[in-house]
């Protein structure tokens, strides 16, 4: 892809976390480019860095050493071009659905007639219609973490980092906002990188993942997902040639790097 097309530029990341005792190495030197419109999963054992690689994309945290960029913008702090959604959905209990999914454009200074009735429209598409006036203690799981979403994607961001959104769902839920995500992104040509322990996740909605190594964390190895994988839903991609194959790959570098117990 051409050089103006690369969203997200790590070169050379590397994180030191210090303690009262000791010094640890979380992550050592590296590099990883993800293009527009990309998918990317990022797999690997407990304590590989995952979830550090985010805040470091999300100018949450200023890496020990190395540069990241976004966009062609070095970050140096939160961007509303950036979205994150964790695996909390951390509605506020005193605000109603409506506005829980406002606040990132009220935050940001957006927040106007034409934002609002998107918003709206978010929840509509979302199933969510009827919702607006109710509170967070009123909704499942599953609907408060669609809240969470569209309080993620009202804002627009062109990056949208996930944090193991999915995984203190039911089956059946996370399945369905699986394919919700995904259509999402896709027909809005929008970047991702996810971070989740279950490695059919990973491949039913990636174009790529990257497998890290712990102790620091490293890139081992990085799948590309077959076309045919890639351009299926989420929920029938689990069901299309070679998804078992890539999976027990994946299992095995997994296994390979000391991660395998942590793995689905």
């Amino acid at each position: 892809m051409p050089e103006s097309e690369t969203v997200i530029r790590l070169e050379g990341i590397s994180q030191v976390y210090v303690s009262e005792r000791e010094a640890s190495l979380v992550i050592e030197n590296l590099s990883l480019h993800v293009n527009q419109g990309e998918f990317v999963s990022l797999v690997g054992p407990s304590g590989c860095g995952k979830t550090t690689l985010l805040s470091i994309i999300a100018g949450l945290l200023t890496p020990t050493a190395g540069e990241v960029s976004v966009k062609g913008r070095l970050v140096e702090g939160p961007s509303s071009q950036v979205g994150y959604m964790l695996q909390q959905d951390y509605l506020f209990p005193w605000r109603t659905i409506l506005d829980n999914a406002l606040i990132g454009l009220e935050l940001t200074g957006r927040l106007d007639d034409r934002s609002r009735i998107r918003t709206r429209e978010l929840l509509a598409d979302m199933g969510l219609a009827g919702t607006e006036n109710q509170y967070p203690s009123e909704l499942s799981g599953g609907m408060r973490q669609r809240v969470a979403l569209i309080r993620t994607l009202a804002t627009d961001p062109g990056l949208l980092l996930l944090d193991e959104p999915f995984s203190a769902l039911d089956y059946q839920t996370k399945l369905q906002l699986e394919d919700l995500v995904s259509d999402i992104l896709k027909d809005s040509g929008k970047t991702a990188v996810l971070v989740t322990h279950d490695l059919s996740e990973a491949i039913a909605v990636s174009d790529r993942i990257i497998v890290l190594d712990r102790n620091p964390g490293r890139i081992r190895k990085e799948f590309v997902v077959p076309a045919s994988i890639r351009e299926a839903q989420p929920f029938f991609a689990r069901e299309q040639e070679g998804f078992n194959e890539l999976f027990q790959a994946l299992w095995s570098e997994l296994e390979q790097s000391g991660g395998g117990e942590n793995i689905e």
